[in-house]
């Protein structure tokens, strides 16, 4: 018998797999149809771009909200979006090309230098509705992420950044201990690099056997939801993306970076990126605040308490504190 995959729904109001995931977390954090985000699409090139919006016009800042290579923009909503808004920030999700419910311009194959170019671009967009200072959030990759559109945006674009990891992917350190395995740090990026100049740049690879992606979450049940989620963990990429993703230079270098304060969330049970693989990128920033908080019994996905509690408290004051 012949298997299908369903159709990609519009809006995660129609799609089932946030909703097994929130079970995971803990009852505050779990949403309804009635709290559930705004959902809305930003035209970007010709792609359609998924938002989750918490609006607050008397909001005094902005969290903008990023995903990684095995989330999406609503289990962003879920973890930091929903605490956030409830005191008072205005925040937004979006999803990045290729993930979540983000429609890609067909015949495109974008790259990790779009995503970047997104995000820089978004903000723009952001800054033109209105001027309140906005902090970008970047769960995973979209740590990293965080950091790569500071180095690039218009000076005075952010107030802050926040991660749940800083990770060079350029580290050869950094790609054996996140990839999937040795032959595939070692030996897998280098062929993504050649491969990406011929047509076999628009071949996808799931993402589930580029990265460590077993380690995203530490409930194993919860694992089991996210990998049926082709939206998240069970997304596949291209190769095109792959490559530039683990040989992305950013606009400025970390000790010359001094765009604005850095903050690292950092899950104290993370299986996948531990702490020590953000040292060699936040120890290099010298220019501007650097802090770190630690989220104990978190995992890289953070599910657990006090963990996702400190979280919320760690971005709230740190918003608070560079928005004024």
């Amino acid at each position: 018998m012949n298997r299908t995959t369903a159709p990609t729904p519009t809006y995660y109001r129609d799609q089932r797999a946030w909703r097994e995931l929130q079970q995971f977390l803990p009852e505050r954090l779990r949403l309804t149809d009635a709290t559930a985000p705004e959902e809305e699409y930003w035209d970007w090139r010709g792609h359609r771009v998924h938002l989750d919006r918490y609006r607050a016009p008397e909001a005094k800042a902005k969290v903008v909200l990023h995903h990684g290579v095995g989330t999406n923009g609503r289990q962003m909503s879920l973890v930091l979006g929903v605490p956030l808004a409830r005191r008072g920030f205005e925040t937004v999700a979006l999803d990045n090309l290729g993930y979540g419910l983000t429609r890609v311009k067909p015949g495109t194959t974008p790259s990790y230098d779009d995503w970047v170019d997104l995000v820089v671009d978004f903000l723009a967009f952001e800054q033109s509705r209105d001027d309140r200072p906005i902090v970008l959030y970047g769960l995973s990759a979209g740590g990293m992420l965080t950091y790569h559109v500071a180095a690039k945006a218009p000076r005075g674009t952010l107030r802050g950044i926040v991660g749940m990891t800083f990770l060079d992917q350029r580290d050869q350190r950094v790609r054996d201990e996140t990839s999937h395995d040795k032959l595939t740090s070692r030996a897998g990026i280098p062929l993504m690099g050649l491969l990406a100049k011929t047509p076999a740049a628009r071949a996808t690879y799931p993402m589930s056997l580029a990265s460590k992606m077993s380690a995203l979450a530490n409930d194993p049940d919860a694992m089991k939801v996210l990998m049926r989620d082709r939206t998240s963990a069970a997304n596949r990429v291209s190769v095109r993306f792959l490559d530039s993703y683990a040989t992305y230079t950013p606009a400025v270098e970390p000790p010359d970076f001094d765009a604005c304060p850095v903050l690292l969330t950092q899950p104290a049970e993370d299986r996948w990126t531990p702490h020590h693989l953000s040292v060699p990128v936040l120890s290099r920033i010298t220019r501007v605040p650097v802090d770190t908080v630690m989220l104990d019994n978190a995992g890289h996905y953070p599910l657990e308490e006090p963990g996702l509690r400190q979280m919320e408290d760690a971005v709230a004051d740190f918003v608070t504190r560079n928005a004024a």
